[in-house]
């Protein structure tokens, strides 16, 4: 990132979160009375007074947490601290100066970092007064704000750019940047293959299943092309679906297939596209996104007795809704097939960018109706005028009729198939537009 990176730090349960959405001004991570909630980095660029940087939020730092969640918790927040221009250091004004503030106050002295210090939940004058009372951690002048109340968050901000390096502003993220979710069942290794991709401990990898809970956004380089990853939590069938944390994160996963270009499907190899593997691949038809489907923990395959080739057919019987969809085998605990990945996406890509001329799409449409008329309906029949392109990413096709309820759904397929087999569009579904002339 050539932005400058400001990291939210603090024990679990100080508001960080609350901060975070409060300074990038929408809900973009989870926010729940529980501590700990937040356990992965969460970026995003913010834009104030005409200086930019990238705000990032991290799980509370617990340094006496015993759990290996906890210890891994810690970890992602000491590579944001190693990462960060400037820390925020927040405080809870209610809780007082803790033994735990005193502990990350002394990491943070070490890291040589600007630091703010943020004394959060300052609703009323008594507790700005309070505030002063961090004098005490001898990392600055504490700064009194409310993240829920939206108080002092301009001071905040001034503080922040204030004391900003100087960077060379990069380009945003074009069109053509391709992008990928990935998405799947809890525990089928999405964090292990993120992992993989990046070669670092982006997202957390655990064998608890719902570790990473928030979408992730990380933009890296492959052979020359930029690519943004986002990495999602679980997605559960809606009756499965827990309230309070778990429901957020499918809202997340969802709304993370919607910002994708390429979604890449995982499966466990232990129990490959599962019931709820065809809802997630449902929602990503119905998004009008493209596919892959990654097979993971395939090093497992000699002790589960299973054939490639009757995989793959049982595989293609499931996914018959989805056409030609890229079907990849990997073992990210491994780091085997990780590059087929990443090409199967870069190909479903580069199909969803086709264009094809009017004239080209129009000869297509007319042999097929040549092929196979359209049925009356009532006495009516289907006159197809014309047909064209009008969009990519995702292919649109518009198709100029003489009235749209005459078009029978398994005809708008057969119209479709006619496409596909012309012009490829492997992995990708076609938005097809039906207008009455």
């Amino acid at each position: 990132m050539s932005k400058p990176i400001v990291a939210l730090i603090g024990r679990p349960n100080v508001g960080k979160s609350t901060l975070f959405n409060r300074i990038a001004g929408e809900h973009l991570t989870i926010v729940e009375d529980i501590p700990g909630t937040t356990r992965d980095r969460i970026y995003v660029d913010i834009s104030w007074k005409h200086k930019e940087f990238t705000l990032v939020d991290t799980g509370g730092l617990d340094l006496r947490g015993s759990s290996d969640i906890e210890q891994m918790v810690k970890n992602q927040v000491e590579v944001a601290i190693e990462q960060a221009d400037v820390i925020i250091f927040i405080v809870d004004v209610s809780d007082g100066v803790t033994i735990p503030d005193k502990d990350v106050a002394d990491i943070l002295r070490c890291s040589n970092k600007p630091i703010i210090l943020a004394v959060n939940k300052c609703d009323n004058e008594l507790r700005n007064y309070q505030s002063s009372q961090f004098h005490e951690l001898a990392i600055g002048e504490p700064l009194p704000m409310s993240a829920y109340h939206a108080l002092n968050i301009t001071a905040l901000l001034d503080s922040i750019i204030a004391i900003l390096p100087s960077y060379l502003t990069s380009s945003e993220v074009e069109e053509s940047v391709m992008k990928i979710a990935v998405v799947g069942r809890p525990n089928a290794g999405k964090s292990m293959l993120i992992n993989a991709i990046l070669e670092e401990e982006r997202s957390i990898v655990s064998d608890v299943p719902g570790t990473t809970r928030d979408a992730i956004d990380t933009l890296f380089d492959y052979k020359g092309d930029s690519i943004l990853l986002i990495d999602t939590g679980g997605i559960r069938r809606k009756g499965r679906i827990a309230r309070g944390i778990e429901h957020y994160s499918v809202l997340r996963a969802l709304k993370a297939i919607e910002r994708a270009d390429v979604v890449t499907l995982v499966t466990d190899v232990q129990e490959p596209m599962a019931a709820q593997d065809s809802h997630i691949a449902g929602y990503i038809q119905e998004a009008l996104k493209g596919m892959i489907l990654v097979v993971n923990k395939w090093d497992l395959m000699e002790d589960l007795n299973i054939e490639t080739e009757r995989l793959n057919s049982v595989l293609r019987q499931k996914l018959k809704f989805f056409p030609r969809v890229p079907i990849v085998y990997t073992s990210a605990l491994h780091k085997q097939g990780i590059e087929s990945v990443l090409n199967a996406a870069k190909k479903v890509f580069n199909e969803r960018l086709k264009r094809y001329p009017t004239a080209l799409v129009n000869s297509v449409i007319r042999q097929a109706l040549i092929d196979h008329a359209p049925s009356s309906v009532k006495g009516k029949r289907l006159n197809i005028f014309y047909a064209t392109q009008t969009e990519v990413n995702p292919p649109t096709f518009v198709f100029f009729v003489n009235d749209k309820r005459l078009m029978h759904f398994s005809y708008k397929r057969y119209l479709e198939n006619k496409l596909r087999k012309e012009f490829g569009f492997a992995g990708t579904p076609l938005n097809i537009i039906l207008k009455n002339r």
